[in-house]
């Protein structure tokens, strides 16, 4: 036993923890999800997945190519996969995270986004690691940044620098959720600028975002990103949801 189990193991026995689905105590050291009920939680498929966006198609073996990544509106960024659907309890414990505050859950969180990661990327060539910026009036209203904490944890569980603040949002725009798959598009536009273009230029970027839909959001980004130099962008998120 190590001695970060050794402080988890005392923590969890002054301090037990139940898990977040079920109530029940949780099983996984120093984690939130017991493993009962990560049995039901609808992870992403390594088969049947678009080469570009990552959309699943459940009868299909393999990578493939979607209409909407072959089409004259395809995303800018290279290649992007998710660890889970947005759905059913899964939905409840992203929401949880983002607007209520559950910021422990970003442990469990990172453990999936990693195992995504390393099954759908080549890790070792990824140079930064680097979180979705929120705007400041999201940051002030939250409190933080969701994405810069599962960027941060993901990028020590593959190994690789996490660069926060290379990306920087520009202005207020409107929340993705509740807009059309054309609004979404308008809504994203230039609303990204890119700093320390050293650390950009030529390189493998991974950028880390909590909820994927139409990934318009995500494309302006890798837009901003490449307009800055950057040779590939890759897209990891928590969770893919399939609703306009």
């Amino acid at each position: 036993m190590t001695a970060l189990d050794a402080v988890a193991a005392l923590r969890d026995f002054f301090w037990p923890r139940r898990c977040e689905i079920c109530g029940r105590g949780c099983d996984v050291p120093a984690r939130h999800v017991c493993s009962s009920c990560r049995e039901i939680l609808p992870f992403a498929g390594t088969g049947g997945l678009c080469r570009v966006c990552g959309r699943e198609v459940e009868a299909l073996r393999g990578e493939y190519l979607c209409d909407d990544c072959r089409g004259p509106g395809k995303p800018m960024f290279d290649r992007a996969g998710f660890a889970m659907r947005f759905e059913g309890v899964a939905r409840d414990l992203v929401l949880g995270y983002k607007f209520n505050a559950r910021v422990w859950l970003k442990d469990d969180f990172c453990d999936w986004l990693a195992g995504m990661a390393l099954s759908r990327f080549r890790t070792d060539e990824i140079d930064a690691v680097v979180p979705m910026p929120s705007s400041p009036l999201h940051r002030l209203g939250r409190g933080f940044n969701q994405c810069a904490y599962l960027a941060e944890g993901l990028s020590r569980r593959i190994g690789r620098p996490c660069r926060n603040g290379v990306v920087a949002r520009t202005g207020n725009p409107r929340r993705q959720s509740g807009l059309s798959e054309e609004e979404r598009r308008e809504n994203a536009a230039g609303t990204f600028s890119v700093r320390r273009l050293h650390l950009v230029e030529g390189c493998t970027i991974l950028v880390v975002d909590d909820i994927m839909t139409t990934g318009a959001t995500l494309s302006e980004c890798a837009r901003a990103l490449k307009a800055a130099g950057a040779k590939r962008v890759w897209c990891a998120t928590l969770a893919h949801s399939t609703r306009d």
